[in-house]
């Protein structure tokens, strides 16, 4: 998201001075969580699958190490212990750089300046779904710090959590998994009963489906599949939690939505803020839906989206369950990507966490409730579920070539596009034979654990952590040089933040060479080298369309943005420059095809609507997967034809 300026928002709950979490010693025995969830499930007298579906939700039964999550949640079930966690953890935003978020050259730069601030621990109590960490230790007394660092102490924590939400309803305690639906819902920690509700309901269709997995410390759970499963949902009106609206929301019935508007407000010499009105999708498509993360908390971020001297997104995700808040309608115009083409095009959405803290995690919760109104998105609007399409904020192309190195990086190399998309019903997987020219970028996520470096200090290597992301090297030798972005300019590093020599899960490439383990892909005008192993592949054979420049031609320029030529322009309207980027397409090479698009810029500059306009011209263009970030090329300047 845009730069947030104040350590108040990074840190709505500010503690002591850092201090270092402690992880246990990684135990040897590939079962032994298996077990714990079942002593504790024995102790506790919750039924095995409630506590295994809960802390599939919470975490996907993964320990993280004993670090906390953006919310200050530890362990398979995620209890939660901000103060503490947010004491450790000091956090600032990286990677965040001088970015326009609105990126229209017809308007003055916006200076965002994070005025709205979150509450401080000395100002305001926490939520209840920020401490479930404390009562659990109350409630087996075990000490705070078993509970965040020992995975099996934290697994009871959790058990224990459950049933005095059981016995708080007046429920037995009941072997039978239909009978703890309200004490599911009353764990999320939700304050109103639609939000609950939502995630009680992913528990139980994960209870419904089953699942296995090997969880990132190497141990192996299995819930077994209980189909037909019906939960008691009646109890949920015994919970005690309040009524919530979704009135003029724009989401799935699957979610909990409510409905925190960004202000559209005028103010000083005729400035306004924080957004465009417009007409969409009559006036102009809605194209692409774009991923960010917040780089701050859940109460601070929704601060600032109701700044009117600020900027905005259309949908802000809780990370704890998966809650929304939509600001934005679809039909207008949100300044979230840095690029006006695609943000006049595109629908935003701000998930709660940081991306350069690999172990501040993002929860199940969150994964399935963004995906979930991702899905009614694309549905509603007609938005293909592919990586040309569904954008990280760090897919969006800078404007011009001054643009370029401000463009922001989120979500970054720890978001799991692989598992996100397998949500959407959209798995990545292959779709051609072993010899395709095309490949899909698919690392296992758990497995592929890349050198980043300047997560914390800069230039110290991060925590070794899964990433969705493939290094690139400029010959097939992990000694070689890694590939150089001439817009970004300088060396090539391993910084997290660098985007010059990476590909992400989902990214479609034109194979240009092989040598043994090692695949070469056409990336920013280069021959771009891979390791690509066949016992463990970093992608998969793939079908598509690709262009390569027109017959004579040398090379074509490539555009971050698909505007309109001169004449298209009416004379009440200033004519936008088509101002290429530092970047070529030389003849020879071949890049894959998102769409074809028009040739569009909407004018937008002033706060009274009548004046708004969509300029659509002659030009056309192809979306392509250029680099780490997505291009435009004029379609009259290449030719397209179908992969072999």
């Amino acid at each position: 998201m845009p730069a947030l300026a104040t350590a108040a928002l990074l840190l709505p709950l500010l503690g002591a001075a850092p201090s270092a979490a402690v992880a246990p010693d990684a135990p040897s025995a590939p079962d032994r969580l298996q077990r714990a969830f079942a002593a504790a499930a024995a102790e506790y007298h919750v039924p095995q699958s409630v506590l295994l579906g809960v802390s599939y939700l919470q975490s996907r039964w993964d320990a993280h190490g004993g670090a906390p999550s953006v919310t200050g949640g530890y362990g398979p079930l995620h209890l939660t212990d901000a103060r503490t966690a947010l004491a450790e953890t000091p956090r600032s935003h990286h990677g965040e750089g001088g970015e326009d978020p609105r990126g229209d050259d017809a308007r003055a730069r916006l200076r965002v300046g994070g005025s709205a601030q979150a509450p401080t621990a000395a100002s305001a109590d926490l939520p209840a779904r920020l401490t479930t960490l404390p009562k659990a230790a109350g409630l087996t007394g075990l000490s705070p710090e078993s509970l965040r660092t020992d995975p099996a102490a934290n697994v009871s924590g959790g058990a224990a959590l459950l049933a005095a939400a059981q016995r708080e309803l007046g429920e037995p305690l009941s072997p039978d998994p239909a009978d703890w639906y309200g004490a599911v819902a009353r764990f999320s920690g939700a304050e109103d009963s639609a939000t609950a509700a939502s995630y009680a309901n992913d528990v139980y269709e994960v209870i419904r489906t089953g699942e296995r997995r090997t969880t990132d410390a190497g141990q192996q759970v299995t819930l077994a599949a209980r189909p037909g499963l019906a939960p008691d949902v009646s109890q949920l009106g015994d919970a005690g939690l309040r009524a919530a609206s979704a009135a003029g929301t724009e989401c799935p019935r699957s979610v909990s939505c409510e409905w925190v508007p960004a202000p559209y407000e005028e103010f000083g010499d005729g400035d306004y803020g924080n957004h465009d009105l417009g007409d969409r999708p009559a006036s102009q498509r809605i194209r692409y839906i774009v991923v960010h993360d917040t780089e701050g908390t859940w109460n601070g971020v929704l601060n600032l989206v109701q700044d009117p001297t600020y900027v905005s997104w259309n949908y802000t995700l809780r990370s704890t369950d998966g809650h929304i808040a939509q600001h934005v309608k679809a039909k207008d115009v949100a300044w979230h990507a840095g690029n006006w083409y695609v943000n006049a095009g595109s629908i935003g959405l701000e998930h709660e966490g940081f991306l350069t803290e690999p172990d501040a995690w993002y929860t199940e919760a969150m994964y399935r409730s963004s995906a979930r109104l991702v899905k009614y998105l694309a549905g509603k609007y007609g938005i293909p579920l592919d990586r040309q399409h569904v954008l990280g904020h760090d897919n969006v192309p800078g404007t011009t070539t001054a643009t370029i190195p401000g463009m922001h990086t989120d979500p970054g190399p720890y978001w799991d596009w692989r598992h996100y998309f397998q949500l959407l019903g959209r798995p990545v997987e292959p779709t051609a034979g072993r010899k395709s020219s095309l490949v899909t970028i698919r690392p296992d996520y758990d497995a592929n654990r890349p050198e980043y470096t300047g997560c914390e200090t800069p230039g110290e290597p991060c925590t070794a952590h899964g990433s969705s992301e493939v290094r690139l090297y400029s010959d097939h030798d992990v000694k070689a040089p890694l590939i150089k972005d001439v817009g970004l300019g300088g060396t090539p590093t391993t910084g997290v933040n660098d985007l010059s020599s990476r590909v992400s899960t989902g990214q479609q490439y034109a194979v240009a060479d092989r040598w043994g383990d090692w695949t070469a892909i056409w990336y920013l005008g280069q021959k771009a080298w891979f390791h690509n192993p066949r016992r463990s592949p970093a992608a998969v054979p793939a079908s598509g369309r690709v262009i390569t420049p027109r017959k004579g031609l040398e090379s074509v320029p490539v555009y971050g943005r698909a505007y309109p030529e001169k004449a298209a322009y009416p004379a009440d309207v200033p004519a936008q420059a088509v101002s290429p980027l530092p970047y070529a397409l030389p003849a020879g090479q071949k890049y894959v095809v998102g769409e074809k698009v028009p040739g569009e810029y909407y004018y937008a500059v002033t706060f009274d609507e009548a004046s708004h306009r969509v300029v659509r011209g002659e030009d056309q263009y192809y979306e392509i997967q250029y680099g780490h970030r997505v291009a435009f090329v004029r379609a009259a300047d290449v030719t397209v034809s179908a992969a072999r």
